[in-house]
């Protein structure tokens, strides 16, 4: 894609480069040896990188000097330099031939091969190359005999294995040709190369001299205008190329087929997704072309996006100690026919999206979010290629290299590519051998397409003149292009449709936006993610982190007006607001519902007008002012042209000053400024590019000098900028929970989601992973922080190593410490262990990548709260890190490191669950103690007490205490947050009576531990003679101190800071509320509830405290009941289930003597007896208080508690039990109060099987 070109070209080409071998300075070894050195300097002893240096080496004679590679120079290029494109020589010639000069004899194949490459500037600008690489004779003598030479001395070192050959072989060496251009323009590029070589190679000498030729291209042919198309002159025939006007799609002029062709469309979406969420993406094959094409289509699929990150899709060899670049990265690595990927070691692969391009073939990170509508999407692009008839799947034999590409179309197919008898036009090669065909046929029928044309297109492609074909064949092309990209397009328009609404436009002027930049928030994230479907949102909530959307919305911010927009910016505004019109902002935005792209046809119908009807020619080939016998050259060697001619254009510049018409060059100069390419001196242009480089400064690596001092400087780049990456994560992360905890106590709405969540941690760990994989030593396993930690954790048990020191990994020794501390703390905490933490997940059989225990054991410090304190101590063993990594490595810079683990410690201020909310289904030590009442002591008790432990996630049934140390650990199934605890005893022996504070109960591997209070007596005859009880827990903050100070944990709404004390009616109870404090109550407990279902429901904390944890329903519905409650004796206790008794017996008896008001009457009296009876009836041995909790708790969930206010209100047993002042004798209180509960009625209340054991309703 074009995302820049230098504003001062307005040439087809910039620069005509020759590369190859230097006769005069001889053969030297290729650049990789100058590495090396530096490589043994740094003790580098990494397998593959060592592998590829020293088989490099001069002095290294394993390899036969025909497989060695030596250096290749720039040999010529003209002209010598123009000022707004400078020429760069390393760069040039690192692209042109990656690999340097190969030899190759009479019996090797020498076919040309055609490469495209790019180069980015500091600046982000882009500049393209063109080359063909091909054989010539080698004839100079040195050089033969120098070959010879090496060949002796590798069969002297070889003799006992390779017999040697007879030296009369002819010896070949590669050269390149190449076109610097500043679009890409790729067909067009490779057809002038091929046709330049053809008239070096054809028996007959062309028409004119080949400077006429270069000259012509160089000086005479513009680049095409906007929206227009143009035809010039090669050697044999006439050359076309078209650029898209300004309301379309962005130049792109690569076959996409060839990408589906060699993956398949699923493994293309996947890398796709993988580009989006900007992973490290590592392309790997044995062809240039395939390397560039693949990664030029993947980028120009993301339209309206761009990639922000570091960019080499052909990455020379001599730069392979960049794939340790500790950012995002999309890199083409050759394999140089190695096939095995074993082999290959890479410096990280926790993050790394690796493309075998030749074998068709992809490794995934782990954790990847499905693309939404994956199979729709995939559907509709299998369909658009088989309509051109590429194979969805993907055609492993489809391509062998692009110089073989040719045409196998017959004029009468061109007629309808829908009618499905189409075989591929694009990948299809000259078919030489019958087996290929065969194979072919295979593939073609498995993607339905008829075969009838087949034999055709063999006569076509044997038809040596294709001219039209070839057209034919490039129109083609650009229809499966432009739909294909359509179709990508089309997925984010509606993905995106309403994305304006949710930008948030600076308060302050924009100077003083960009100088803050870090700190804004650019987009409301979390409104747009809530208006999503559920499916969308794994992938959205990363997607909207990434660098390329933040750039893609600050550019929106920049531009007010569609002026300034820039090309892709206006493209995509200019269709969403199609989209919109054709909505008008209906529902269907919002819903999952896939919509199909429909403006494909337009975008087909431009680039056909273009092509049929060409808009500009350009001037024709012409004899140059060249002396006699100048331009003569031998057949099959490509000549030194002479460079008096060809140094500089003509002197009065004819198509750029006169013949072209003036509306030309100003759409030029429009375009050059639509397309936002590099302006000079604007303020906003700066703003743009500084915007871009927020997350890296590095896109492409330095082509050029490697000195070490060069490789340092990248890497102190490298350092600054995932110290940055840290500083916003950790912020960012810390601004979602503490807005969320603000939210918690009151203030405003609840922003963050389980989703984003998960999210900004997996960011979290993706970033240790880069920070801990940068400069490693010697790669082991997949994930550089996981290997770490196993090498400290192995260091620490050799030291450890006496018997007896560590006891067995699942649980914490402390029991005496325990015991003596009676209930002051009543456990002791969990002591913090790296290594026992660790444990605890290699113990985690669900877990079985080393990425995945990395990524659990960063959720479990998390949730600790000891991500910090455990790397700090991790990186404190200096010997270790110094073993491990590298002199430059972030890890051994001091100031960096402290200042990392400084933002780390901020996590420190909020609770996350992230480890226990996602590994729902390990097995979990809990550990539990019941605290009897000190001043009681329950050392007299005799009876057998039970607990059972719920959770949100599951509940663990009845498990017996043992009497003497009430206190148990068992295992079971993550039972998530803890909710309540019932326990109670069995009332056996002579004392069966029990005063108890609290139940406390912890989690061994989190270190969670809850607190259950109390209070209350278990025991028949006294208190409310209950056995059992229900109570609600909290979580409890470690502290110093040992207060037990409740702790606000976000995602738990308002825990309970005290469980709220049955109150029994008596004289000295506690102080009486008033109406108006009852009233309140109830209203905040049902506000509670109400606000509980309006949250998203991964989101919603735990209902049951809201209703029977302090100042819960039931708790405010006790209030009103013992408002005025008349209390009949000083010793005796009566309690509201007393009188809810007495109701029930008189609402049954008037119902025998029918005394009925009305039906309804009769209905509500029914109901309400029944739950009466149900709950006592209950084989559960829960007292009087329980009871009531239970009917408010059925009540709810059965919407029935208005109604029973109101018949309780009017019931003859109230007046008898209550004062006259008590509220439920208050009409309008009453009705105030049923209006409240009323409220109740539109949500589904469903209870936790705890509160309602045993009632069978």
């Amino acid at each position: 894609m074009t995302t820049g070109f230098s504003s001062g070209s307005c040439r087809f080409a910039d620069y005509f480069v020759i590369c190859g071998l230097d006769t005069e300075s001889g053969l030297e070894p290729d650049e990789l040896s100058a590495l090396c050195q530096y490589i043994e300097a740094t003790k580098f002893r990494d397998g593959a990188r060592g592998k590829l240096a020293r088989g490099n080496e001069g002095e290294n004679f394993e390899q036969s000097p025909l497989r060695r590679t030596f250096k290749s120079k720039v040999l010529a290029h003209y002209p010598d330099n123009v000022e707004w494109n400078p020429f760069d020589q390393d760069a040039v010639g690192m692209l042109c031939m990656p690999k340097g000069l190969s030899f190759r004899t009479q019996m090797d194949s020498r076919e040309p091969q055609f490469h495209s490459f790019i180069i980015t500037r500091e600046d982000g600008s882009r500049t393209y190359g063109f080359a063909l690489t091909f054989f010539e004779e080698v004839t100079s003598k040195q050089i033969c005999s120098a070959m010879q030479t090496l060949y002796h001395m590798h069969n002297a070192e070889q003799h006992q294995h390779t017999p040697s050959r007879p030296i009369r072989d002819t010896l070949y060496v590669s050269k390149c040709i190449c076109l610097i251009t500043p679009m890409a323009f790729a067909q067009a590029c490779r057809k002038v190369l091929q046709q330049l070589h053809q008239a070096v190679t054809s028996p007959q000498p062309p028409p004119l001299p080949l400077e006429s030729y270069i000259y012509n291209i160089l000086y005479e042919v513009p680049l095409p205008p906007s929206g227009r198309s143009l035809k010039f002159s090669g050697v044999y025939g006439p050359v076309v190329c078209q650029r898209p006007s300004t309301s379309e799609l962005p130049l792109f002029d690569f076959a996409i087929s060839e990408m589906f062709n060699l993956l398949g469309v699923e493994n293309v979406l996947q890398l796709f997704t993988c580009a989006l969420l900007e992973m490290q993406i590592l392309l790997y094959s044995q062809h240039y072309q395939r390397l560039m094409t693949v990664a030029e289509s993947i980028t120009a699929l993301m339209f309206p996006f761009q990639w922000q990150h570091v960019y080499v899709p052909i990455l020379p060899a001599s730069l392979l100690h960049f794939l340790d670049a500790p950012v995002p990265y999309l890199m083409g690595l050759h394999s140089n026919g190695q096939d095995d990927r074993t082999k290959l070691e890479l410096p990280q692969e926790a993050n790394l999206c690796f493309v075998d391009i030749d074998n068709h073939f992809i490794e995934l990170p782990e954790e990847l979010p499905q693309f939404p509508n994956k199979l729709e999407f995939i559907q509709e692009i299998s369909e658009v290629l088989m309509s051109f008839g590429v194979s969805p799947e993907g055609n492993i034999y489809s391509s062998d290299s692009q110089a073989k590409y040719r045409g196998f179309r017959a004029a009468d197919m061109v007629s309808d590519k829908r009618n499905g008898n189409l075989a591929s036009p694009l990948n299809s090669y000259l078919l030489r051998e019958n087996e290929t065909i065969a194979r072919l046929q295979a593939l073609v029928k498995r993607t339905g397409v008829s075969l009838d044309k087949l034999e055709v297109r063999e006569d076509a492609s044997s038809n040596k003149d294709g001219r039209v074909q070839c057209d034919e064949e490039e129109l083609k092309m650009h229809q499966l292009n432009i739909q294909v990209r359509e179709v990508f397009a089309n997925r984010f328009t509606q993905m995106f449709a309403d994305y304006e609404v949710f930008v948030i436009q600076p308060s302050h002027d924009k100077e003083s936006w960009f100088t803050n930049r870090d700190q804004m928030q650019n987009f409301d994230k979390a409104s747009f993610l809530s208006d999503q479907p559920e499916p969308y949102l794994p992938f959205l909530s990363r997607f909207l982190e990434t660098q390329m959307f933040a750039s893609f919305i600050d550019s929106k911010i920049l531009c007010h007006d569609d002026e300034e927009k820039e090309h892709t910016l206006r493209v995509f505004d200019a269709r969403v607001d199609k989209i919109r019109m054709l909505n008008v902002r209906t529902p269907t935005l919002r819903t999952s519902m896939y919509q199909k792209c429909t403006n494909i046809e337009e975008a087909e119908k431009a680039i056909e007008m273009r092509v049929s009807k060409i808009d500009h020619t350009a001037l024709h080939p012409h004899l140059l002012d060249m002396k006699i016998g100048q331009g003569r050259y031998e057949q099959g060697f490509f000549p030194r042209l002479q460079s008096d001619v060809l140094s500089t254009g003509p002197t009065s510049n004819k198509w750029a000053k006169r013949s072209a018409p003036a509306q030309w060059r100003r759409r030029d100069r429009q375009k050059q400024h639509a397309e936002h390419l590099y302006l000079d001196n604007d303020q906003r242009e700066k703003y743009i590019q500084e915007a871009r480089n927020l997350g890296t400064t590095i896109r492409q690596p330095k082509l050029s000098n490697l000195s070490p001092s060069v490789i340092a400087q990248t890497n102190w780049k490298f350092v600054e900028g995932l110290l940055k990456e840290c500083r916003n994560k950790t912020k960012r992360m810390l601004v979602e929970k503490m807005g969320r905890e603000a939210v918690e106590l009151g203030h405003g709405e609840v922003s963050i989601t389980g989703v984003e969540e998960n999210t900004l941690i997996a960011s979290l760990c993706d970033l240790l992973e880069r920070i801990w994989s940068h400069g490693l030593q010697v790669k082991q396993g997949k994930s550089a922080l996981w290997s770490h930690l196993l090498h400290y954790q192995d260091s620490k048990e050799k030291k450890n190593a006496t018997p007896g020191s560590l006891g067995p990994p699942g649980f914490i020794h402390d029991t005496e410490r325990r015991k003596s501390d009676g209930g002051g703390s009543v456990m002791p905490p969990l002591k913090i262990s790296l290594i026992q933490d660790m444990r605890h997940i290699q113990n985690i059989s669900e877990i079985k990548t080393d990425v995945g225990k990395a990524r659990a054991w960063v959720r479990l410090s998390m949730e600790k709260k000891l991500l910090s304190r455990h790397l700090k101590q991790l990186l404190s063993d200096h010997e270790l890190t110094k073993k491990l990594y590298k002199r430059y490595a972030f890890l051994r810079c001091d100031d960096e490191k402290e200042q990392f683990l400084y933002h780390l410690l901020s996590f420190n201020a909020v609770d996350y669950f992230c480890f226990t909310n996602v590994f729902t289904t390990i097995m979990i030590p809990y550990h539990v103690v019941v605290v009897p009442s000190k001043k009681l002591g329950g050392s007299m008790f005799t009876a057998n007490p039970w607990v059972c432990v719920s959770g949100e996630l599951a509940e663990t049934g009845v498990l017996q205490v043992p009497r003497n140390t009430l206190e148990i650990t068992f295992e079971c199934q993550n039972l998530g947050k803890l909710t309540t605890v019932q326990m109670g005893h069995d009332n056996t022996g002579l004392y069966a009576k029990w005063l108890v504070e609290c139940v406390v109960v912890r989690n061994e591997i989190t270190g969670h531990t809850y607190k259950f209070p109390c209070g209350r007596w278990l025991g028949k005859g006294v208190d409310d003679g209950s056995l059992e009880r229900i109570l609600v827990g909290e979580l409890m903050t470690p502290s110093s101190e040992n207060d037990e100070r409740m702790c606000r944990t976000p995602p738990m709404q308002q825990s309970p800071g005290m469980m709220r004390r049955f109150v029994t009616i008596s004289p000295n109870s506690k102080p009486k509320l008033n109406t108006g404090q009852i009233q309140e109550g109830v209203g905040e407990a049902i506000n509670g509830i109400v606000k509980h279902f309006h949250k998203p429901e991964k989101e919603r904390g735990s209902l049951t405290l809201l209703l029977c944890g302090e100042y819960g329903l039931v708790w405010a519905l006790e209030q009103v009941f013992q408002h005025g409650f008349k209390s009949p004796r000083l010793f005796k206790n009566v309690f509201i289930w007393d009188f809810l008794e007495k109701a029930q017996v008189y609402f049954e008896s008037a119902e025998q003597r029918e005394v009925t008001p009305d039906e309804n009457w009769q209905t509500r009296v029914r109901h309400f007896c029944r739950f009466m009876r149900a709950i006592n009836n209950a084989p559960r041995n829960i007292g009087k208080d329980g009871k009531f909790q239970m009917l408010v708790c059925l009540g709810a969930r059965d919407h029935l508690l208005h109604h029973w206010i109101a018949l309780l209100a009017d019931c003859p047993i109230t007046s008898q039990m209550y004062e006259d002042t008590a509220l439920i004798k208050d009409r309008s209180l009453v009705n105030s109060l049923i209006r409240v509960l009323q409220t109740l009625q539109e949500f589904n209340i469903t209870l936790e099987a705890s509160l309602v054991k045993g009632v069978g309703i």
